[in-house]
């Protein structure tokens, strides 16, 4: 992940959240329930969910190309035992032109 700049106009963030500790569950939560199942193998049956999307994010340096976006998802889902994180990319991948980047030393991961 880069900054994304969106003080030009271009872009937009939003969220949606699913507290399902108590409902139905709708189709997205059980496709997450589903990847995490099928990634971990082991079950799970999620209490909250987060989805958070970045749509047509630029990159934030002043020489950014507009017109190179990225579309991104983080999806956090819980238990009230154990946390995951799905990171989810637009087909076709980063548009953001890294090899501008300002730092070389780039690292990706979470804690």
């Amino acid at each position: 992940w880069d900054n994304a700049d969106f003080s030009r106009g271009v872009g937009t963030t939003f969220y949606q959240e699913f507290s399902t500790l108590n409902t139905a569950k709708p189709p997205f939560v059980r496709d997450v329930e589903a990847k995490v199942r099928r990634y971990l193998r082991s079950s799970y049956s999620a209490a909250w969910t987060l989805k958070i999307t970045w749509e047509k994010a630029p990159a934030s340096a002043a020489w950014t190309d507009t017109r190179k976006t990225v579309t991104y998802q983080a999806v956090l889902t819980t238990d009230g035992f154990r946390s995951y994180i799905l990171m989810l990319y637009q087909d076709g991948g980063m548009q953001w032109d890294y090899t501008r980047l300002t730092s070389t030393n780039v690292l990706i991961g979470y804690t």
